[in-house]
């Protein structure tokens, strides 16, 4: 029986085991991870993330060929293939600070292959990882080796979270690099094995090493990039007076283009998009690209100044000033479907309004009281470290009170930001919400989700990203 050993239980480790362990029932997989309370909640009732269809991946598979561990070094010595999905932060001090990526968490994974194994191993890197991570991997299990050989493949994921399971159910590619040596695509081959379980061989691509690793930072690129242009777009519509939505219909109708992740907001989030083009410009900058750096540090300035203008444009339109009038927020999480807040948005419009004294209610039908605190106190980066180096929430941040509905986080408010794409905002009762409000009554849609003729009919002023302005809004002088 082959066995596959992953370290990391995260939101890349945990899901994509679950489903190999599912779809190759002859395989026995093992997730370990160092966090005792993480590998607690893997093997409960409440898993530490929210996916949809994950819950029943884990049930049919947990105790049968499906493992989670904190006894880390057993399952590594007995593995065939290791995969290694552990951190990968973003340098907060030193060399590189704010753009490199911090290995810290990968050498020290690699080190403890190397001391524990017995026999001869394929290490599969699954984080996103810099370009040349392999090489560095490789050099620490060569000089520690033993006598024992060790294969490095790249394999990078390219899960959308809200929708992962399926994602790893029906991808649209399986990338894995490997070197091009007798020995390393043997490798290649054995891993490619797994996949085909239920992946078409056609949609199994092997390349080299290098173009794995730059392949995952280059998607990422090209997607954010994509919602930064749409996000440019929409502050020359509402200067215009053009629909946004309109016309990024109209551009996707280009079969060149497509339509995919072209819908305005408040901007992107995630743990990946920010941190693989910050690593992407380090690689340009180190590599004398400072053009090519340049270019892709604009995707990121836009994304900042999408909700710089978002903050700036809910504070003008409220007489200048939100100091102490109570703010509803609905949606914490980045995007609908996950509980997973690492660089949402929200956090810095939150930390906008809460600069300018506002009384925060904040509602995620998600995101748990605890972790938007954590949140909104934390320092940039800091998300990506373990959860013991994190601060703990403050009891000093009076201005936030997170409630469990809609309607108590609306009760009162003078405004509503939505920043999450839920389906329930869609069809709240917004009648029922305005009688409830102060007047004049505020809505800021930072997700371009809600009817807002119908919204204005019902006595709302309303600023949808994008969107031909309330004239109201026209008339408020823009802060600066």
């Amino acid at each position: 029986m082959v066995k596959i050993c992953c370290i990391g239980a995260g939101y890349v480790g945990g899901p994509t085991m679950a489903v190999i362990a599912l779809k190759c029932p002859s395989i026995e997989v093992a997730v370990v991870d160092i966090s005792t309370s993480r590998i607690n909640a893997w093997n409960s009732d409440t898993l530490p993330i929210y996916e949809p269809g994950l819950d029943d991946v884990v049930k049919q598979c947990r105790g049968k060929n499906l493992f989670f561990s904190t006894d880390v070094e057993k399952h590594v010595q007995e593995a065939d293939i290791v995969f290694v999905s552990v951190n990968t932060p973003t340098k907060t001090r030193g060399l590189g600070a704010g753009k490199a990526a911090d290995l810290t968490y990968w050498e020290s994974a690699a080190r403890m292959i190397a001391d524990v194994s017995k026999a001869d191993k394929i290490v599969v890197e699954k984080s996103t990882v810099p370009v040349k991570t392999a090489e560095a991997i490789e050099k620490i299990l060569t000089h520690n080796s033993k006598g024992i050989k060790y294969q490095i493949l790249s394999n990078p994921e390219f899960l959308a979270e809200g929708t992962a399971i399926q994602d790893l159910f029906n991808p649209d590619r399986v990338l894995i690099g490997g070197r091009e040596t007798p020995e390393g695509q043997k490798a290649v081959q054995a891993l490619k094995d797994v996949y085909a379980h239920w992946v078409p061989e056609d949609r199994i691509l092997t390349t080299n090493l290098w173009s794995a690793e730059l392949s995952k930072l280059a998607a990422n690129a090209f997607l954010a990039q994509r919602i930064s242009s749409v996000n440019a777009m929409s502050a020359l519509c509402e200067a215009t007076g053009a629909d946004v939505t309109q016309v990024s219909y109209a551009v996707g109708k280009d079969t060149r283009i497509g339509s995919k992740f072209l819908n305005a907001s408040v901007g992107f989030g995630g743990s990946c998009f920010q941190k693989d083009i910050l690593n992407l410009v380090y690689i340009c900058e180190c590599n004398g690209l400072p053009e090519v750096a340049e270019y892709w540090k604009q995707v990121i300035k836009i994304n900042d100044y999408q909700k710089s203008r978002f903050v700036n444009r809910l504070v003008s339109s409220m007489f200048n000033t939100v100091s102490n009038k109570k703010i509803a927020i609905l949606g914490f999480a980045f995007k609908k479907d996950t509980g997973d807040t690492r660089e949402t948005p929200a956090i810095d419009v939150c930390q906008g309004l809460l600069g300018d004294k506002a009384m925060l209610s904040i509602y995620d039908p998600q995101v748990t009281e605890d972790q938007i605190q954590r949140d909104l106190t934390m320092k940039k980066f800091d998300w990506d470290h373990p959860i013991h180096l994190q601060p703990t929430s403050p009891t000093t941040v009076k201005q936030v009170s997170v409630v469990w509905d809609a309607y108590t986080a609306t009760k009162d408010a003078h405004g509503i930001c939505i920043l999450t794409e839920w389906d329930e905002f869609k069809s709240l009762d917004f009648q029922k919400i305005y009688d409830n409000m102060q007047k004049p009554a505020f809505i800021f849609d930072g997700r371009n989700i809600v009817n807002v003729e119908k919204l204005r009919e019902i006595g709302f002023v309303v600023y949808s990203i994008g969107k031909p302005l309330d004239a109201w809004i026209k008339d408020m002088p823009a802060v600066a």
